[in-house]
């Protein structure tokens, strides 16, 4: 099947949700839970413009195309000054952001591509 002037292979991952193809079906929505740690300027007088570090678990990534997707989702926030992700394959990756935006504008960022926070 050809896409404009590319053609279009099947895809052998459907356990990655960046390459799991349309019509599959997907898995059940679970509620994250709130396993992203809290920086310890959280702690006491929180100062919304701060810059900190945070790292939260990231499931359902296995290539580095999820890795992208996630780092530029979340780098696209607003506050956030980088965003990083150690792969592990199938397992809960870390994702590490620096900056000031909120744990929820994260959440938000890391579900619209398509994943979610362990």
């Amino acid at each position: 099947m050809f896409i404009g002037n590319r053609p279009q292979l099947p895809l052998a991952s459907s356990g990655c949700s960046c390459c799991t193809p349309a019509g599959a079906p997907e898995q059940a929505d679970t509620q994250p839970s709130d396993a992203a740690q809290q920086p310890s300027s959280a702690v006491g007088n929180f100062d919304a413009g701060a810059s900190f570090q945070r790292d939260f678990a990231v499931e359902g990534m296995t290539c580095g195309h999820c890795v992208r997707s996630v780092e530029t989702a979340v780098s696209a926030v607003a506050g956030v000054t980088s965003a990083s992700i150690d792969l592990v394959p199938g397992g809960r990756s870390r994702l590490t952001v620096k900056g000031s935006a909120s744990d929820a504008d994260v959440r938000e960022a890391v579900t619209a591509a398509g994943y979610a926070l362990a």
